[in-house]
């Protein structure tokens, strides 16, 4: 006998969820007040990178992509250091690197002055 209502339900992928934190003046591209730290919690599917992660919040705050980003060629731009987990990015990871749950990607303007 068969169960009424039985359905074949495929393996949901679970959400990795990454912190994106903004300090001080990049806080005004992700809807802060240009000061302090802004955090964040990302859902991204199982597999995303750096990049795929940095796209997408970049999609929510249009203003955030026009200064991360350089145009052409998608680069990213040379005023907002990127770190993951703690580490400028370049030196344990690249843009291609997997994040994985409870990793944090910190956005951190640079400063220049005397």
């Amino acid at each position: 006998m068969s169960e009424i209502g039985a359905e074949s339900r495929e393996p949901r992928a679970e959400i990795v969820y990454v912190t994106v934190e903004a300090i001080a003046w990049v806080t005004q591209f992700v809807g802060g007040d240009g000061t302090r730290r802004k955090v964040f919690e990302e859902p991204t599917a199982p597999g995303a990178t750096v990049q795929s992660v940095l796209l997408q919040v970049s999609d929510r705050f249009p203003r955030l992509r026009d200064v991360l980003w350089q145009r052409p060629g998608g680069n990213l731009g040379e005023h907002i250091e990127v770190l993951v987990n703690d580490a400028v990015l370049g030196v344990k990871h690249t843009l291609e690197s997997q994040v994985r749950q409870g990793d944090r990607i910190t956005l951190l303007g640079q400063f220049t002055g005397g």
